[in-house]
């Protein structure tokens, strides 16, 4: 059959992410999963996460608007959280 819901909105999360950022070999997705909620944790280079969250977070936010949308079509509910390297 095909992917695994919280698999698919992982890779399409990684996929999306790996053409903005100028290091893509640095994009990291983790994926917890309880029940229907699908938590994607995403990690990028240190030069990348203003990038990734955009001006003024517009990015961050086109990124979790797309990701609602694929969720909600998988059945599952889904929260995008940008980690920042410290």
């Amino acid at each position: 059959m095909g992917t695994i819901p919280g698999q698919e909105i992982g890779n399409f999360v990684e996929t999306v992410v790996r053409a903005i950022v100028d290091h893509p070999d640095s994009v990291k997705i983790s994926l917890l999963e309880s029940g229907s909620m699908v938590v994607v944790e995403l990690s990028a280079d240190d030069s990348d996460i203003g990038k990734v969250i955009g001006r003024e977070g517009r990015m961050a936010q086109s990124l979790r608007v797309l990701l609602t949308a694929l969720s909600t079509k998988l059945g599952k509910k889904a929260v995008l959280q940008i980690l920042e390297n410290r």
